[in-house]
């Protein structure tokens, strides 16, 4: 119902000329107008953890309504099934699993409040006012509610490092803004803050806090367009009669001139380093709201537009383009216009000739989505790769989970490692190749995070560390990358040294079972009593945030090998198709909420699983690839707020869509191979540059038609389950036929 109003809502928005005034509708659109398509409420219901607001393409800001909630599934600030505001923030985090951020928070009302009550929950904050669904639209760059209490309509939109807010009020009601530097939800703390009432239409600050971001420094400096006629301030629930101040907790409470005008815009913009920075980062000139959002929207459709597909289903368009949405949302621009920007010691460092970016879920990200950039953003990903180098710098090991330059430590393994080794893989050039390596080495060669026991026995034991088998397997498949990476530039010893132990996993296999399994330091017992299914989130257990069934597949730079170890194809297959067909039940007394989006005991909603469907390809059995695929792309997606069957994650969720719709995934990202599953669209267009095209068809393809039945690449028959990035940039064409019985040779001999 939401989806079908926002849309309609943006299309009458779009469909008149864009020289009229704000509330005139636009010109009309053409089909390649991607972003009738996005429905950013998708992902905000059930688990997804998204938030609805403005932002572009990696943007510095993400401006967003926030509930004032403080649990699980209100990590964005924001939950679907509530009708509560309690303001707009300025950054949101998309889809995890920690709540943070929500910092900067602004109110309209059109009444004085007092703020000198330390609210004890939501019920008790005197500035909260109810909204309903049925007026709140959302579309790529832009955000409108209607707030009922102070009969407000608020729209937001978005520049790279600005914010703006347009506030309509009653005709000659009180015209106000809260500013709560105090408020705080989930994880985060406020520490110390700031406000400044600069001039009369000149606010700026500082928000000090700790969270999930241990040092979190956020500067702002907000403009108004109309004359503040008057302020109260507010420091640790005091009236201060001053026109600045600074403690714990800072609030201010602003009054506008009427003027004359329902309307009241303010322009925000932030910085990790200063309040002059922020002012840097202020966008020039005056409060034209509606260029502002029409070039947002302009940005979000270019970005879309670099994958094209055609399907007469309108509903697949709009979860690919979702998806797609989804997946550049995340990093966000960090640096400031100067470049500069803050490390988690308080280093201001410099963004020489790149742009630094954070929120670097690498855990989630590194199996979907920094490939997708590879592919549709390659300029923004040697940019990345400057970032976690300017990282590595502070702790001399490369990112684990970096939120506003803080290093998290938030889940295992280290997957800065193959998002640079893919990237130099598939020639994407402008960071040092040499000084990427060394980071990659010297972060695998010391001795935290279990790399110590994982050096010392050749995996790490279960008596030793938690979540042991998980943490293992990641540092083998790291490893790996490193390797690839040493062979490319010549350095054999290392070649061979890491080769070797990324075959860690061979360790933790238990044949009798056919799972991986905790070991013991004395390299031979198993953890016993052992239950496939059994969860224990996140302590005493040797898996992180799944089970035995859900881990025990993470070896995908060498699949042949893992089918080999379960004693051939034949039983590789017969347990990869049980995993899909097992009772779903997960036992324990802590089982793990990030178990979702089951399929048997499949967990689509987490991404240890998100691989493993692809593996049917390299174990002879390409069409159970293309069945388990489409039916997960069938099930496990759909265009409610409830459409993502597990955190979002910064993008991976939908970077999996957006890949395996049109027909590839990457199972092994460093090898620079795309794995080819079942494509949904009748034709999908990759844009490799402004006159070269990779387009891959799909003949006869429908909800029945899912199996391959044969292929050509440009012409030429093509029986393989996988295709190089180095064939894609080439351009060209990847046709298929499909059909709806299985082909049962295509793709087995390759």
């Amino acid at each position: 119902m939401v989806k079908n109003y926002a849309r309609i809502i943006l299309v009458l928005i779009l469909f008149y000329s864009c020289k009229t005034d704000d509330k005139t509708p636009k010109k009309s659109i053409t089909g390649t107008h991607r972003i009738a398509y996005v429905d950013p409420f998708i992902g905000t219901g059930g688990h997804g953890h998204t938030y609805p607001g403005a932002t572009v393409p990696f943007g510095m800001l993400q401006v967003t309504p926030i509930n004032g909630i403080s649990e699980w599934d209100w990590c964005s600030g924001y939950h679907y099934s509530d009708s509560i505001a309690v303001g707009f923030s300025h950054l949101a985090l998309s889809g995890t699993g920690i709540g943070d951020l929500a910092d900067i928070l602004f109110m309209p009302i059109n009444k004085k409040v007092d703020l000198s009550i330390t609210p004890v929950s939501r019920d008790s904050i005197p500035y909260k006012s109810k909204y309903d669904h049925q007026n709140e639209t959302a579309s790529p760059g832009y955000y409108q509610v209607f707030l009922e209490e102070p009969n407000v309509q608020v729209e937001l939109t978005t520049s790279q490092r600005t914010a703006y807010h347009k506030y309509t009020f009653n005709q000659n009601d009180p015209q106000s803004i809260i500013i709560d530097l105090g408020f705080a939800i989930n994880w985060d703390k406020v520490t110390h803050s700031s406000i400044a009432i600069e001039d009369n239409y000149t606010v700026s600050g500082y928000r000090f806090s700790k969270g999930w971001a241990k040092n979190q420094k956020v500067f702002f400096v907000a403009k108004f367009s109309k004359p503040i006629n008057e302020h109260h301030l507010f420091r640790d629930g005091t009236l201060i009669n001053q026109k600045a101040s600074e403690g714990e907790k800072i609030a201010t409470q602003l009054f506008f001139d009427i003027n004359d005008s329902s309307e009241l815009m303010a322009k925000v913009a932030l910085s990790s380093v200063s309040v002059e920075n922020a002012r840097l980062n202020l966008d020039s000139g005056g409060f034209n709201f509606k260029e502002v959002r029409s070039h947002a929207e302009q940005t979000w459709n270019d970005a879309l537009s670099k994958i094209t597909v055609e399907t007469s289903v309108d509903s697949l368009k709009t979860l690919f383009y979702t998806a797609m949405y989804h997946a550049q949302v995340a990093p966000v621009t960090f640096s400031d216009k100067n470049g500069q920007f803050r490390k988690e010691d308080d280093h201001i460092e410099t963004a020489s000739e790149y742009t630094a970016y954070s929120t670097l879920s690498l855990w989630d990200t590194f199996r979907a989505e920094h490939p997708l950039l590879t592919l549709i953003a390659p300029e923004r990903v040697s940019d990345i790769i400057h970032s976690m180098l300017a990282y590595f710098e502070t702790r001399n090991t490369l990112p684990v989970w970096t939120l506003y330059a803080n290093e998290t430590n938030t889940m295992t393994g280290y997957h800065s490692i193959p998002v640079i080794a893919e990237a130099y893989l598939k020639g994407i050039t402008g960071f040092d190749a040499e000084k990427a390596y060394q980071a990659m080495k010297t972060t695998m060669m010391q001795d935290d995070r279990g790399l110590k026991y994982y050096k010392k026995y050749g995996y790490i034991p279960y008596n030793l560390l938690d979540e042991s088998v998980t943490i293992t397997l990641e540092f083998a498949y790291d490893d790996w990358c490193i390797a690839q990476m040493a062979k490319a530039l010549g350095k054999d010893e290392d070649y061979a040294f890491f080769l070797n132990r990324s075959k860690a996993y061979q360790y933790l296999f238990d044949s009798q079972t056919g799972f991986m399994r905790g070991k013991s330091d004395d390299g031979q017992s198993w953890n016993e009593p052992f239950d496939p299914k059994y969860s224990n989130h996140r302590e005493q257990t040797d898996y992180t945030e799944g089970n035995a069934w859900q881990h025990s597949w993470f070896v995908p730079h060498n699949v042949k090998e893992l089918a080999e170890l379960h004693g051939g194809n034949a039983t590789f297959t017969k347990r990869l198709e049980q995993l899909f067909t097992e009772s779903s039940e997960i036992t324990g007394s802590n089982i793990s909420a990030d178990i979702s989006g089951l399929i048997g005991q499949y967990a689509h909603g987490n991404e240890p699983s998100h691989h493993i469907a692809y593996m049917f390809n390299q174990a002879g059995k390409p069409w159970r690839t293309q069945y388990w695929v489409r039916h997960i792309l069938d099930t496990q997606y759909n265009t409610t707020p409830n459409g993502l069957s597990g955190n979002e994650d910064c993008g991976q969720m939908s970077a999996w869509y957006a890949l395996s719709s049109i027909g590839l995934y990457p199972m092994n990202p460093a090898s620079t191979k795309y794995e080819i599953g079942s494509p949904i669209f009748d034709k999908a267009a990759i844009k490799i540059s402004e006159d070269k095209t990779f387009t891959i068809e799909a003949e006869h393809v429908s909800d029945k038609n899912i199996y391959i039945q044969s292929a050509t690449l440009n012409g030429e028959p093509f029986n393989h389950t996988s295709i190089s990035h180095n064939q894609i940039l080439q351009g060209g064409t990847l046709h298929f036929i499909m059909g709806d019985h299985p082909n049962t040779n295509w793709g087995v001999n390759q």
